[in-house]
């Protein structure tokens, strides 16, 4: 696309930062870094990310479906069998979201100990 516009988040305006936001969104990063390692199906999605009820998957699952993030994939089959895959758009994401996981995994110590420090000051 020769005209297309120049993209900036940091203008409320841009249709970008409704992107930024979804993808900033806890459940969504939990479920592009579990979505990572291949297809699965709903139950294992909610199994894997702990916490997250039935309905806020859904409906995240449903926001990433519409964004091109995540492919939901349904098979004839008795029972109904359902599977949620990441586009190469969602894969493109995983990288970046996964990378936050390993940093907030590596660091929960020093951020634990920044808290209490902080806390014991104030």
């Amino acid at each position: 696309m020769a005209d297309r516009p120049d993209w900036n988040v940091l203008l409320r305006t841009c249709p970008s930062r409704t992107s930024l936001m979804e993808i900033a969104n806890k459940w969504t990063a939990m479920i592009v870094v579990v979505l990572g390692s291949g297809p699965l199906r709903f139950t294992q999605i909610r199994t894997a990310v702990d916490g997250i009820s039935g309905k806020v998957l859904t409906e995240t699952l449903r926001r990433l479906e519409r964004d091109g993030v995540v492919e939901r994939r349904s098979y004839d089959r008795i029972p109904p069998h359902v599977e949620y895959e990441l586009t190469d758009l969602g894969h493109s994401l995983y990288e970046p979201l996964n990378a936050l996981r390993v940093w907030a995994e590596g660091n929960i110590a020093q951020v634990l100990e920044a808290r209490q420090d902080f806390d014991e000051r104030s």
